[in-house]
């Protein structure tokens, strides 16, 4: 992979202190696996983690499955993991909803099954043409996201609807490369319909803090490593979280340098987390 400039390279560039790491956050697509194959060095990893006894959690914007899903396929390819070890967007969403619009009925639009998760949500069918839904919820992009169904939420949103998004990633990387995400629709839905709308996995500050609530670890006592600058690592360091951006997923060069702060490590790949903890705690 391509290096960075000097400012950003090496494993143990460091803008916030790391020595009382005690909780791991960490992305899975682009960090852990692409295409749900784990990445070179991944298993490994994360098996040194655990061998430490560091409190870790995965932390992911992926709405194209459930958390007993990803945890399922996660443990096959060898990673030590549960479904108790992931927070997903649409866990989030469905404890937002329940806090800011309880009984709401809402209409989603999301590629993949994802109900498991959206646990008490009033979900309205798309056929039901005679319910007028509260809340449109936005999840992963992908074949759903055609002209009939994105008119569909613009005409609900017109009407009234309140419009939720379980993220605004504009892209993410397959096998088959960048692909499309919600993102590049949400903004669309937003501008024609003259709303904003209410994010509820990363960027958002509660869901980093529903983390570290899940894990019992304060914000000085934690890292975040993610491949997206800005939603995993920039928006982690703003709730005092350590960043760690890893150049593999959707990492691009030209997409750091124009970011709009640094990251506090930068490291070629998840399978370089284990000498940067020990270069500067010594675990």
């Amino acid at each position: 992979m391509e290096k960075e400039s000097a400012r950003s390279a090496g494993p143990a560039r460091s803008v916030r202190s790391v020595r009382s790491v005690h909780a791991v956050l960490i992305d899975i697509d682009g960090v852990l696996t692409v295409s749900w194959k784990p990445l070179p060095g991944a298993v490994e990893a994360l098996r040194h983690l655990r061998s430490l006894d560091l409190d870790v959690v995965l932390l992911t914007n992926t709405t194209s499955r459930t958390r007993a899903s990803i945890a399922d396929t996660l443990a096959e390819a060898g990673f030590p993991v549960t479904a108790e070890d992931i927070l997903t967007a649409p866990a989030a969403t469905a404890a937002y909803l329940a806090e800011h619009s309880p009984g709401a009925r809402c209409s989603l639009l999301n590629s993949g099954d994802i109900r498991e998760d959206l646990t008490d949500v009033d979900l309205v069918d798309a056929d039901d043409t005679g319910t007028v839904p509260d809340v449109v919820v936005v999840g992963g992009a992908g074949p759903e996201f055609d002209y009939a169904a994105l008119n569909r939420a613009f005409g609900h949103l017109q009407r009234g609807a309140k419009l939720v998004a379980m993220h605004r990633n504009l892209y993410w990387r397959t096998d088959q490369g960048l692909q499309l995400d919600t993102g590049a629709f949400l903004t669309g839905l937003e501008k024609a319909a003259r709303t904003q709308a209410e994010i509820t996995g990363k960027p958002a500050p509660a869901f980093f803090e529903a983390a570290l609530s899940h894990l019992g670890a304060e914000p000085g006592q934690a890292l975040m490593i993610g491949d997206d600058i800005e939603s995993d690592v920039l928006a982690a360091q703003r709730t005092g979280i350590t960043g760690v951006l890893v150049r593999t997923g959707k990492y691009q060069p030209e997409t750091h340098r124009a970011a709009s702060a640094e990251p506090d490590h930068v490291l070629d790949s998840f399978a370089d987390l284990p000498a940067l903890l020990e270069s500067v705690t010594g675990k």
